[in-house]
């Protein structure tokens, strides 16, 4: 793409199940409020389906005039329930050292409610450069393009779209819910197992911008 020589390199990532593996905390979030609200919800099931926006879920179980205030409550007992029980996905903190290592910066375009997202990397000593929330799919290029990010690493086939839109280079990591052939048809550009291996990949790409 060439601009990592023109400017600083900037590096976007997306949060749930990209830099963290936030199903325990959701799956526990999701079991209160089930219990305070008297509604079922699978929240085994939910958790396959992270990425959208959390009214996308919310849906599948409670009536539409209902969704704004069960939407406001999940959020208000998400510290509680999902911040101690989600850990860092594989190689996050490597990831975002490696980005740093070539005079970068790191941020973060998320879905999640942005004090929430906030909340997940303090607990676990992830240190981004910018935090960003309550953007999904192609409307993390907003931000992406604020930040001038060049690259966008992402799980899901919505992060994939974000990138595009952006005119970043899409990384996309088979962590999360849609797997490797999904992102590669929805058009990524690299496509990772996990995220352990970036650094390996921005070294090369790195090289391959100086070049």
């Amino acid at each position: 793409m060439g601009r990592m020589t023109s400017r600083a390199l900037t590096v976007g990532f997306d949060l749930d199940m990209t830099l963290i593996d936030s199903r325990p905390g959701i799956k526990a979030t999701y079991q209160a409020l089930s219990a305070e609200t008297g509604t079922y919800i699978d929240a085994e099931l939910a958790v396959t389906r992270l990425g959208p926006p959390l009214e996308q879920e919310l849906r599948y179980w409670f009536p539409e005039e209902r969704i704004q205030d069960v939407g406001d409550r999940y959020r208000e007992i998400y510290p509680t329930h999902a911040v101690a029980p989600t850990p860092a996905m594989p190689g996050a903190r490597e990831a975002v050292a490696a980005v740093r290592a070539h005079g970068g910066r790191a941020i973060v375009v998320t879905a999640k409610h942005e004090p929430n997202a906030k909340l997940h990397l303090a607990h676990l000593g992830i240190e981004a450069d910018a935090v960003i929330g309550w953007l999904w799919a192609e409307a993390k290029a907003v931000a992406l393009r604020e930040h001038e990010a060049s690259v966008y690493v992402g799980d899901h086939t919505g992060d994939v779209r974000g990138a595009r839109t952006a005119g970043a280079l899409s990384v996309a990591v088979a962590t999360g819910p849609c797997d490797a052939a999904e992102l590669r048809a929805a058009g990524a550009d690299v496509v990772l197992g996990e995220l352990t291996e970036f650094p390996a990949w921005l070294d090369a790409h790195a090289a391959r911008e100086r070049g």
